[in-house]
């Protein structure tokens, strides 16, 4: 990805997470926090990685939301970031987030496991 990318990129999660947050009003969409915004080279396209408090029908119906509200966003972000063109947006689940929580999970698990073991060597 070039720095030009990069810095669109950048630019762009700091508005959507704004526009996201203040300018929607879709009861659907819960709370949201754009992690990651992945911007193609030529700048047509831009993923936009999101995660969301709630079970996986708040998730849902987040993301349903957003697919609405696509053409208002991206007209938001026109106006807000000088570009000839802006890109188009694809909203994606962020699944580092619960890969993360998975591995910190297994690893209290392994953590709380060894200690029974500590307190029968002390016995």
């Amino acid at each position: 990805m070039s720095h030009r990318a990069n810095r669109v990129g950048e630019q762009m999660k700091k508005e959507l997470s704004d526009i996201i947050g203040r300018k929607i009003k879709d009861p659907r969409i819960g709370f949201v926090t754009v992690t990651d915004v992945q911007v193609t080279g030529d700048l047509q396209q831009a993923k936009v990685f999101i995660s969301v408090l709630g079970d996986d029908e708040q998730k849902e119906n987040t993301l349903k939301g957003l697919a609405k509200a696509k053409g208002f966003i991206r007209t938001e972000i026109g106006h807000r970031i000088r570009l000839r063109k802006t890109p188009e947006i694809i909203f994606e689940w962020d699944e580092s987030i619960n890969y993360g929580n998975h591995i910190e999970t297994l690893l209290h698990q392994l953590h709380t496991d060894d200690k029974p073991l500590e307190k029968n060597e002390e016995e």
